[in-house]
């Protein structure tokens, strides 16, 4: 449970960038869970977990693919394969991305972390009715959602520069 608990974000991270979509990647990484689960005998103690939990997504991940083939907007094999060699090569980076990301939205202000938290909640549907909710014009939070991504994306650079990543 730990090496899995520890692999999550990276591998959540490594199937986004194949499948493009967090939505589609968690509930492959369930999947991939379970497998990994059932599974957990054909792993090598003393080898590099994370790498072996990839295998196992990269693998779910075409499963999943291939039963959803009929949606015209599904990358092709070889993209995916191509994907998953780039990632391959940096695994460590995206953690290290989360790392600086978490460490970054702590530096927000209360009003900016809840902005953040939910315009990006799996219930909000868009902007447009997050704005009718709080009351607010669409505009001001388009724009103050701009400016949050902004100093997150500047934040999360400057952290990864100073790591030497």
């Amino acid at each position: 449970m730990r090496l899995l608990n520890g692999a999550h974000f990276g591998v959540v991270a490594y199937l986004t960038s194949l499948l493009g979509n967090r939505h589609d990647a968690e509930d492959v990484y369930q999947q991939a869970c379970v497998t990994m689960w059932r599974r957990f005998d054909t792993f090598t103690p003393g080898t590099n977990f994370n790498a072996w939990a990839r295998k196992v997504a990269f693998y779910e991940s075409r499963e999943f693919r291939r039963l959803r083939a009929r949606n015209r907007l599904q990358f092709n094999d070889h993209l995916v394969e191509n994907l998953a060699a780039e990632r391959e090569r940096e695994p460590d980076v995206a953690d290290s991305r989360f790392a600086a990301l978490s460490h970054c939205l702590a530096g927000l202000d209360a009003s900016g972390r809840a902005l953040l938290e939910a315009a990006y909640s799996d219930g909000e549907d868009s902007v447009v009715s997050l704005a009718a909710r709080l009351g607010r014009a669409p505009q001001t939070l388009y724009n103050r959602l701009n400016l949050l991504r902004r100093q997150l994306a500047e934040c999360v650079e400057r952290r990864m520069k100073e790591a030497g990543s």
